[in-house]
C-alpha cells in the first residue's frame, strides 16, 4: 500500500490542500488575530508586553509609505501628461470626500441621538481629569491656517522623513508637474521612478510576511492591557459604532458601488486580506501599498489610484468621521449636557476640519476628537477620559471602514473619469482574473493581457490560479 493510501474506513484531509489554505494570507492574520485574543485574555500581562510586535510591525510599514506615494503619485502625474486632468481628478475626490464624510456624520449624529448610549451615566464633571490621558489629546490644536502651512514641508527631503501623508502629496504633486514640463530629461526620471516603485512593492511583499506576528502582538496587547470588562461595561457605545459602521459600508458605500456599476460584497471579498491585517493592527497605514496596488489590478487607472487613494488616507476618514460625532455627544449624555441641535450642526462642522490631515494610524481618531473638543465650549476636554480605556475596540472599526471608503472612492472617481475597465473590474470582482502573484527571481513573466471591452475573459490556467492562492504582489506599471 503506498504512503498516500488510507486506512479502510478512515478520512484524510488532502495535505495540499491544507497547506495552500494556511499559506494563504488572510488565513495566517486570521490565526494571529484569534491567537493574540487567546493570548491576552488568559494571560494579560504576558499579552499586554506584546505590544512591540505590533508597533515594530507597523513602523515596518509606515516607512515605505512616503517613498511608495511618492513614486507613485508622481508616475502618475508624468504619465497623465496633463496638468488641467491632474486638477480635474483631484476636485472630483476632494468633492466626493467631503460628501461622502458629512453623510458619515450625519448618520453617527441620528444614530447617537437615538440611541442615546451615554444617558444615564450622570457623571461629575468636577470627577474628570486629563491625567493618563495621552500628550496629543490635551496639546493645543492648530487652527485652519496653521493646518494649510503644515502641509509645507521645511525641504523637499523631510517631506519623506515625517509622519504625515499631506506633505509627501505635496512635494509628489509638485515633482509631478515639475517632470512634465521637463521634456526628454523628465521622462527619463519618470522611468527611473516607475522602476524604483517595483523594487519598493517588492520590499513590501516582503515586510507584508509579518503581518499575522504583528496582528498576533496588536490583538494580545488590546485584550491583555484593557481587558472584556472594558468592552463590556460600554457595550452599548462600542456595539451602537460598530452598527452604525457597518450600515454605512453596506448601505451607503453599497449604494455607490451599485450606481458605479459594481457590487460591494465582491469588493470586500477582494480585498479580505487586507481588511483583516487592518483588524488585526486597528491601523489603516499597512495596506495602503497593497490597496494601491489591487486597485489599479481592478481596472482603475494607475494615475486616478495614485492621486485618490494616498489623498483618501487623509481627507476622506469615514469612520473617524462616525466616531466624531458619536463620541462627542456620547460624552455630552454621559455629563448631561444638553446639547440642541444647533450646537451639534456647529460641532459638526468643526469636525469637517478636525476629521482632515491625519493619517490611519491607531489612535488619530481620538486625537481628532480630542481636537475637536477643545474647539467647542460645551464638552470639555477631560471628559475623553471615560472612553480611552475602549477606544482602542473601537479604532478598529473606524480603520476597516475608511478602507472599504477609499476602496470605493477610487473607484468612483476613475470610473467618472473614464479610467476605469469596467469589464475588467467585474471580472476581477468575480474572481475570474485572479492577483496573481509576482514571479520568481529568474523567471519571466508572461505579458498580462487585459480582455476587451465586452471580450469574456480568457479562462484561467490551472497552475496560474493555484499560484495566486499564494500571498498576492503588487503589480506595478
Amino acid at each position: 500500500m503506498s504512503r498516500n493510501d488510507a486506512a479502510p474506513g478512515t478520512v484524510t484531509a488532502p495535505p495540499r490542500r491544507t497547506r495552500r489554505l494556511l499559506s494563504l494570507l488572510y488565513v495566517q492574520c486570521l490565526i494571529g488575530v484569534l491567537a493574540g485574543a487567546v493570548v491576552g485574555w488568559l494571560w494579560p500581562s504576558f499579552g499586554a508586553e506584546l505590544k512591540p510586535l505590533g508597533d515594530g510591525f507597523i513602523a515596518l510599514v509606515r516607512m515605505m509609505i512616503a517613498p511608495v506615494i511618492f513614486c507613485t503619485v508622481v508616475h502618475g502625474i508624468a504619465s497623465m501628461g496633463n496638468a488641467r486632468a491632474v486638477g480635474r481628478v483631484s476636485l472630483k475626490a476632494l468633492l466626493y470626500f467631503e460628501v461622502l464624510t458629512t453623510v458619515a456624520m450625519v448618520i453617527g449624529l441620528v444614530v447617537v441621538n437615538v440611541v442615546q448610549p451615554g444617558s444615564g451615566l450622570h457623571v461629575d464633571p468636577s470627577t474628570l481629569s486629563t491625567k493618563g490621558l495621552p500628550p496629543e489629546a490635551t496639546a493645543s490644536h492648530e487652527s485652519f491656517s496653521a493646518f494649510v502651512l503644515a502641509m509645507i514641508p521645511d525641504t523637499l527631503l523631510s517631506a519623506m522623513t515625517g509622519h504625515e501623508i499631506l506633505p509627501v502629496l505635496v512635494v509628489s504633486v509638485l515633482f509631478g508637474f515639475g517632470l512634465n514640463a521637463g521634456g526628454e530629461a523628465g521622462a527619463g526620471i519618470a522611468q527611473g521612478i516607475e522602476k524604483l516603485s517595483r523594487i519598493l512593492f517588492t520590499l513590501i511583499r516582503w515586510i507584508m510576511r509579518l503581518a499575522p506576528i504583528g496582528a498576533f502582538g496588536s490583538m494580545a496587547f488590546t485584550i491583555g492591557n484593557y481587558g472584556l470588562d472594558t468592552l463590556r461595561h460600554l457595550f452599548l457605545l462600542v456595539g451602537s459604532f460598530w452598527l452604525t459602521a457597518l450600515f454605512f459600508v453596506l448601505v451607503v458605500l453599497g449604494t455607490v458601488m451599485r450606481v458605479n456599476g459594481l457590487r460591494l460584497l465582491p469588493f470586500l471579498r477582494y480585498i479580505k486580506e487586507e481588511l483583516l491585517i487592518v483588524l488585526g493592527t486597528s491601523s489603516s497605514e499597512p495596506v495602503l501599498p497593497r490597496m494601491m496596488a489591487k486597485l489599479e489590478h481592478v481596472g482603475a487607472s494607475k494615475p486616478v489610484v495614485g492621486i485618490t487613494l494616498p489623498a483618501g488616507y487623509s481627507f476622506n476618514l469615514d469612520g473617524t468621521a462616525i466616531y466624531l460625532t458619536m463620541g462627542s455627544v456620547f460624552l455630552a449624555q454621559a455629563l448631561g449636557i444638553d446639547l440642541s441641535l444647533t450646537q451639534q450642526l456647529s460641532m459638526l462642522a468643526i469636525m469637517l476640519l478636525t476629521s482632515k490631515g491625519a493619517a490611519g494610524v491607531t489612535g488619530s481618531g481620538f486625537v481628532a476628537l480630542a481636537a475637536t473638543l477643545g474647539a467647542v465650549p460645551h464638552v470639555p476636554v477631560a471628559a475623553l477620559a471615560l472612553i480611552f480605556g475602549i477606544d482602542r475596540f473601537m479604532s478598529e472599526a473606524r480603520a476597516l471602514t475608511s478602507v472599504v471608503g477609499n476602496g470605493v472612492a477610487t473607484l468612483a472617481v476613475a470610473k467618472w473619469e473614464g479610467q476605469l475597465d469596467e469589464d475588467r473590474a467585474k471580472a476581477v470582482l468575480r474572481g475570474d482574473i485572479p492577483y496573481t502573484s509576482a514571479p520568481e527571481a529568474g523567471h519571466t513573466p508572461e505579458p498580462r493581457v487585459d480582455p476587451a471591452p465586452g471580450e469574456k475573459p480568457a479562462e484561467a490556467d490551472p497552475k496560474a490560479a493555484a499560484g495566486a492562492d499564494r500571498d498576492p504582489v503588487p503589480a506595478v506599471g
